[in-house]
């Protein structure tokens, strides 16, 4: 239902007025319809009841009224009593398409998406205006999408935006079920197609541009946001977008220009900030760099990429000092973010603080990064500060996630013989052999004392025979 906002401020003050002093003043239903709409527009649902029960008083033959309340019912999640009230508005006006339409939204709410479109579609059937039934479709479409059907939903957004050029939902919902299908080149040609007939869609523009980035056509994606600048010179995204392809391009100053527009059209955003920090990086204004990344984590301390950032920046340059100042910081700000304890583990480790490392690489592994070397790197942590038996258990989960490993074989057969488990030194150090046998410098350089080992030495010279 749409509704003119024109003079509704007049009837709200009325109503609002009525209730702080519990005066009845009259108001027709249109007012109603308005002040119920407002409210339900702005959140106010306990006002929008209030003013349907008092609508109802007055106008109890009001459909759109009942309307109204079926709307507030299914919000309740209160479906068994939205029906009936639609049943019953059925029976007085069986060719109302709006009843449908709310028919449909019941369905929906409790997941009867192919109902919902069967209803939709008979609402399609009975319109008065087909020419105004590009609601009606993308109600449908998102039906579709609710059952994963892109195909099918695809088919109603265009019959939307057909009805109507301007519905930049239904276009971006034409895009993203293109995006789901992996149908860029599909995507590429609609697009093309709709702005011949569109062609200062914006919009359209923005996400032409969007497709020839993902297929990686750089140049062409260039060339579409200009266009979407050209048609609106503050569109923001556009520039950003456009500040990624030249990026792309190795224009890391033109990068840095289109950035800089989004700064002074809109608040500045962290991602502008990071990104125009990388140009500067890229070439080699580090003062510059480092000023952006700054800005990126005070604009939003909560942003890894920008404690990544700046962290890594110092790291690349040696700085570990610094890089360590900053993960500690961000670490302090958010304990859970496997990405901080990392890179934490990593620096600390570069500067021999081998407990600190420790400490986050068993956070990182605890956090559910189980990538292989965050394992290694941990077991040669425990291996140089004396816990043998701690680095065994290390390992020996290691192996449950990554199987007849060489790495972590070797590692195991040191450890064991390190520990006087000969047996079971052996059976490691001939499967580490088997499965890589290249490998075996591992145990010369983390157990030097090893490598003498009559036993020792017999199995690898065995094994290298063998392998001759």
């Amino acid at each position: 239902m749409n509704y003119s906002h024109e003079d509704e401020n007049y009837p709200l003050t009325r109503f609002e007025s009525m209730l702080k002093t519990n005066d009845i003043l009259f108001f027709d239903s249109n007012e109603f319809e308005n002040i119920i709409h407002h409210y339900l527009e702005n959140g106010k649902i306990a006002l929008a009841k209030r003013a349907i029960k008092l609508g109802l008083e007055q106008h109890p033959t009001s459909i759109n009224l009942r309307l109204f309340q079926v709307e507030i019912l299914v919000i309740e999640n209160k479906f068994s009593e939205a029906d009936e009230i639609l049943d019953m508005l059925h029976d007085i006006e069986p060719n109302n398409e709006e009843i449908y339409i709310q028919k449909a939204n019941v369905l929906s709410k409790q997941d009867e998406h192919e109902k919902a479109i069967n209803t939709l579609l008979i609402a399609i059937d009975i319109s008065s205006t087909p020419e105004d039934d590009s609601d009606l479709y993308a109600l449908i479409g998102m039906e579709y999408l609710f059952l994963d059907q892109f195909e099918n939903a695809v088919i109603y957004f265009k019959k939307c935006l057909e009805s109507d050029t301007s519905d930049y939902s239904a276009l971006h919902n034409i895009v993203y079920c293109y995006d789901f299908l992996d149908q860029n080149e599909e995507a590429i040609s609609y697009l093309n197609n709709f702005l011949d007939s569109n062609p200062y869609c914006e919009v359209a523009w923005h996400q032409l541009g969007r497709q020839y980035f993902t297929i990686k056509d750089y140049a062409k994606a260039n060339a579409a946001f200009d266009f979407a600048i050209i048609s609106d010179d503050t569109f923001v995204g556009a520039y950003i977008e456009k500040g990624k392809v030249l990026e792309k391009l190795k224009q890391y100053e033109e990068a840095i220009e289109n950035y800089k527009v989004t700064l002074a059209l809109d608040e500045p955003t962290s991602f502008a900030l990071l990104r125009i920090g990388y140009c500067y990086e890229k070439l080699g204004q580090d003062d510059m760099a480092v000023q952006f990344f700054n800005k990126t984590i005070k604009d939003d301390a909560l942003l890894d990429k920008g404690w990544i950032a700046i962290t890594k920046f110092y790291m690349k340059r040696l700085d570990y000092n610094k890089a360590l100042k900053f993960i500690s910081n961000a670490v302090n700000i958010d304990g859970e973010n496997v990405l901080y304890w990392k890179l934490y583990a990593t620096i600390n480790k570069r500067l021999n603080f081998l407990e600190e490392a420790e400490i986050g690489y068993k956070r990182t592994l605890e956090l559910g990064n189980y990538e292989l070397d965050t394992w290694l790197d941990r077991s040669d942590i425990l291996i140089a500060l004396g816990e043998y038996e701690a680095s065994i258990y290390n390992l020996l989960q290691a192996a449950e996630f990554y199987p007849e490993n060489p790495e972590i074989e070797y590692r195991l057969a040191g450890l064991y013989f390190t520990t006087h488990q000969i047996q079971e030194g052996r059976f490691h150090l001939k499967n580490a052999l088997r499965l890589n046998i290249d490998y075996n410098f591992i145990v010369s350089e983390l157990f030097p004392l090893l490598v003498d080992r009559p036993m020792v030495k017999a199995i690898i010279s065995e094994a290298k025979k063998a392998s001759d």
